[in-house]
């Protein structure tokens, strides 16, 4: 009996002994680049994720890649992956999807978002969905509709800083911080606003005007934007799906979301069924249900990616804008000159709102002559290739056209130092909030 047990454990030993020289000589095969695995199950996610200051690439990336190199391999979200810092290697992954690479997200990312998001889909599916996308925001209606719809939600954000009630700051400080609700205070003509909270409204109710006719500060709109703050902070967290981790959060708020919109889209099939032959609602829900042959899960999730990508990215993006100018007084005369030009010329036609030629002679405001090239494999803000941002030019006319108002009505400084983080999102820990006086 010994020796039996003996020559066991001598042949088990053997067995993990050659398996671990598989695994190895496996790994050599693949050519995999250096890097390490970290913890089981959650790998290096934790590292990964710590915030950092979004004007670098974090403690995370910068001792890999001095460890490693520019590319190197790691596991996140449970999954092995491989990380590239290689801009040129980047744009070339970009350009060959669905020739050399596939794209794929953490099972996390898809539980979230839905099996049929645009984000997570490959192959003619995706095509199918992006083209859907672009249809919708394509150059005739970006012109004629989606033009005046921004400038409107514009004008009504900068408005209300200007005709805001007097408020106790801390208190409506309190509220942002509880809500997520913007907040402002007006004495002696300065206006105190925490601008991530207006952006990310500004954008959202943009989005949900456009893609479901939600009017803007509506009781339904404010309830679906409140419910994407808690979806949103767990898009990409750790996919712990225990009660009160943000990931558990993303799940029952990605069920609150989608019940709404499954409620406007009854309300629609209901109203189209009783007013046919009657003009039809001009958004992306409508157009979906008359245009293509979505099934009604594959609908809401793509209503539902576009409504997140459509305004978080914007939202930033734009408080990002206002944050930097702040330091850069030169660049904000500029802009105040091209814009000051754009409408004398305005008034010179009689005409009170922003036409297509305006906004195309918006150059400095769009970088267009800018000292740093906006074409090499360094700049890619929208991706690229067969993932190419399908809103990327409306999100180019939410910025110019929000800048245009904003420098003609308004001179800001910080209220109080605050700087972006990335979580991997980027986003200001206060909420950056700004002094503005009216000009």
């Amino acid at each position: 009996m010994l020796n039996f047990s003996v020559q066991f454990l001598l042949l088990l030993t053997l067995a993990v002994l050659l398996s671990v020289k598989l695994i190895k000589w496996k790994r050599k095969q693949l050519n995999l680049p250096p890097g390490r695995r970290g913890w089981p199950f959650v790998g290096e996610t934790f590292g990964y994720l710590k915030p950092h200051p979004a004007t670098s690439v974090g403690q995370f990336m910068e001792q890999h890649i001095s460890r490693y190199g520019k590319i190197y391999r790691s596991n996140l979200f449970g999954e092995p992956t491989i990380v590239s810092a290689d801009a040129a290697l980047n744009r070339f992954v970009l350009q060959n999807e669905g020739k050399l690479f596939e794209c794929s997200y953490p099972s996390s990312i898809g539980g979230i978002l839905g099996k049929w998001s645009m984000l997570v889909l490959v192959g003619d599916m995706h095509r199918e969905m992006r083209m859907i996308s672009l249809n919708f925001m394509n150059n005739v209606r970006l012109r004629s509709r989606l033009l005046p719809e921004v400038e409107r939600h514009s004008l009504l954000v900068l408005r209300s800083w200007i005709h805001g009630s007097p408020f106790s700051a801390l208190e409506e400080a309190k509220k942002a911080l509880k809500k997520s609700l913007c907040f402002l205070f007006n004495m002696n003509r300065q206006v105190f606003v925490n601008l991530i909270g207006f952006s990310l409204q500004f954008t959202f109710n943009l989005m949900a005007k456009n893609i479901m006719s939600m009017e803007p500060y509506e009781a339904k709109t404010e309830k679906l934007r409140l419910e994407y703050i808690s979806f949103m902070k767990g898009v990409i967290s750790a996919p712990l799906k225990f009660p009160g981790t943000p990931y558990w959060k993303a799940l029952k708020s990605r069920s609150n979301i989608l019940n709404v919109i499954e409620q406007k889209m009854q309300e629609r099939w209901q109203e189209m069924r009783e007013q046919e032959g009657d003009e039809e609602v001009d958004d992306l829900l409508g157009w979906c249900l008359k245009h293509s042959n979505l099934s009604k899960e594959q609908t809401l999730d793509l209503l539902l990616s576009l409504l997140f990508a459509g305004h978080e990215t914007s939202s930033v993006a734009l408080a990002s804008a206002i944050f930097f100018l702040e330091s850069c007084p030169e660049a904000v005369q500029e802009l105040r000159e091209e814009h000051s030009e754009i409408e004398r010329k305005k008034l010179q036609r009689a005409e009170s709102s922003l036409t297509w030629e305006d906004y195309k002679e918006m150059e400095f405001t769009q970088c267009k002559n800018g000292v740093t090239s906006t074409t090499t494999n360094n700049f890619m803000p929208y991706g690229g290739g067969p993932r190419l941002c399908a809103g990327s030019e409306l999100a180019k006319l939410e910025l110019a056209v929000f800048l245009h108002h904003l420098v003609l009505s308004y001179r800001w400084e910080l209220a109080e130092p605050d700087h972006p983080l990335a979580f991997p999102f980027i986003e200001f820990p206060k909420g950056l909030p700004i002094k503005v006086y009216p000009i």
